[in-house]
């Protein structure tokens, strides 16, 4: 307990409030910027922190996970660009908020919620490590495929009531994850000949180029149209709206339900081995939808949608390191860099870390506090300033944008092949725009498809060393027939509410009509 005291002590240190305060500001700036993600931050910082003491070194790379998690939502509200996979569900409800001249708004809404989810998540990491840790040694091949698989039912809430356009995005996106070499066999599958496709598909390339290039080769078309739809947003002086800051605190009371439930999703996914924030994310937002009360809402500018969407991604930052911690098992590829981290400075990951070295562990834990206080004062105080980009002229932007996307996909393995698969999912994205085809479902059938490759070939190695049929083995553990029962809820919500939707569009269309 005197270790625990003295860590906590040791955070409020001004050094220590400096490192968290920095680290988190260059993670915001890393993930506003397409291509450049938290853990591209990380692994490049990670040299700078060798000189550093291990509490500080690592509270420098969790300042820099923390604030990329909430800096992905900036472009996405502004110009329909995340920053980071985490946001692609922010965009989807964000930028028509923006557009709507709401902007600033939506800036609030995903500072707050990013802050609370970042808040439970670390106070999740800090009482109950242990308890959580042991929760997710129970989720073995089985279940994660059957969470794996149960991620694709959302497809039809984030399809805006495109349910069947939506199901194709998604078989599109798992078809293009088969393309590499196979993990189990090393056998090479689709890639006709050529060795550039042997290493697969990276996802920070389709995001870049379904979301940020179709984006901007969107805004180019208006330009040369002569009809800029950013010029129609809020553009307001750079000081803090405090009317706009106040309304949307007032509101937050109308949202506690769904922040409380996405941080605790967010939390519980970040929790399980290689998931992370964007799945967090996504099942969120499905969730978000499947209960609200104006489902038809959603894709034209849903505060629950934001509200969802960024706390959940932000309390899966403190979830993916309770695995890490507990037990050396990393939740996400950003806690998966930071493992490293601590093998450098000498740190083993489990009961050695908090019983030989509290004050390292702890003094790291409560440091991660300061970074979510940081995190929402650069949010609030920085709306104004992350305004102003709706100021520089889209002329300016667009190849300022592009150019950043293409030197964030060559950064991501310092390989022009992933250049170029950004660029050939930018104009997958620009045709898909064209014949309204969702994009969000083709991201998540890439997330997923390794994921649930990956566990089927366990699961099916692991019931043939138990002698059984696949079906049979999975059948007979609980937590499976658990999780199977709730993936076939979600598909008859999400099924239920695509009906309720379209009946209310419906109505909205004739009462138009007969106005």
């Amino acid at each position: 307990m005197n270790d625990i005291s003295q860590a906590f002590i040791l955070s409020f240190t001004p050094l220590s409030l400096i490192v968290a305060f920095v680290s988190t500001l260059i993670g915001v700036i890393l993930g506003a910027i397409p291509g450049l993600n938290g853990g591209i931050g990380i692994a490049v910082m990670m040299p700078f922190t060798y000189g550093m003491s291990p509490t500080l070194g690592l509270l420098f790379l969790g300042g820099i996970y923390m604030g990329s998690s909430y800096g992905g939502a900036i472009t996405a509200i502004l110009i329909n660009c995340p920053g980071t996979s985490n946001a692609t569900c922010t965009a989807i409800e964000g930028y028509p908020l923006a557009k709507q001249g709401r902007g600033k708004e939506a800036l609030y809404y995903a500072a707050y919620a990013s802050s609370w989810g970042g808040l439970l998540g670390v106070l999740a990491l800090i009482f109950f490590t242990p308890a959580l840790a042991r929760l997710s040694l129970k989720f073995g091949p089985p279940e994660m495929l059957l969470v794996s698989i149960s991620g694709l039912a959302i497809v039809g809430s984030m399809s805006a009531g495109k349910a069947r356009r939506g199901i194709f995005s998604a078989i599109c996106g798992l078809s293009l994850k088969m393309i590499g070499m196979q993990a189990s066999t090393g056998m090479p599958r689709l890639t006709w000949g050529t060795k550039t496709l042997l290493s697969g598909i990276d996802t920070l390339p389709a995001i870049i180029g379904l979301f940020a290039l179709a984006e901007m080769v969107h805004q180019a078309v208006i330009l040369i149209d002569g009809d800029n739809e950013v010029e129609k947003m809020e553009l307001e002086k750079g000081k803090i709206a405090l009317p706009t800051l106040i309304k949307t605190f007032s509101l937050k009371a109308g949202h506690g339900i769904t922040l409380w439930k996405s941080s605790l999703i967010g939390t519980i996914v970040g929790i399980l081995p290689g998931t992370g924030g964007a799945i967090a994310a996504f099942i969120a937002y499905g969730d978000a939808k499947r209960v609200s009360k104006h489902p038809e809402r959603f894709g034209n500018g849903a505060e629950d949608g934001i509200v969802a969407v960024e706390s959940a991604n932000n309390a899966a930052v403190g979830g993916s390191m309770v695995p890490m911690l507990g037990l050396g098992i990393p939740g996400s590829t950003n806690s998966a860099i930071m493992l490293g981290a601590m093998t450098v400075h000498g740190l083993i990951p489990g009961y050695q870390l908090f019983h030989e070295t509290p004050r390292i562990a702890y003094g790291f834990l409560f440091g991660m506090l300061l970074t979510v206080v940081f995190m929402l004062l650069i949010g609030v105080a920085g709306v104004p300033l992350f305004s102003l980009i709706l100021k520089v002229k889209m002329e300016v932007v667009v190849p300022i944008v592009i150019a950043c996307c293409l030197l964030g996909a060559y950064s991501s393995r310092n390989s022009l092949t992933d250049v170029f698969f950004a660029c050939v999912f930018g104009v997958i994205g620009v045709v898909f725009n064209k014949f309204d085809i969702p994009c969000a479902p083709m991201l998540l059938g890439l997330i997923l498809g390794g994921l649930i490759e990956n566990y089927f070939v366990k699961t099916v190695m692991l019931a043939n060393a138990a002698g059984q049929s696949i079906v049979r083995y999975v059948v007979t553990r609980p937590m499976c027939i658990v999780i199977a029962a709730l993936c076939a809820y979600l598909i008859y919500s999400n099924s239920k509410d695509a009906v309720k939707t379209a009946k209310i569009k419906s109505e909205i269309k004739k009462e138009q009509q007969a106005h």
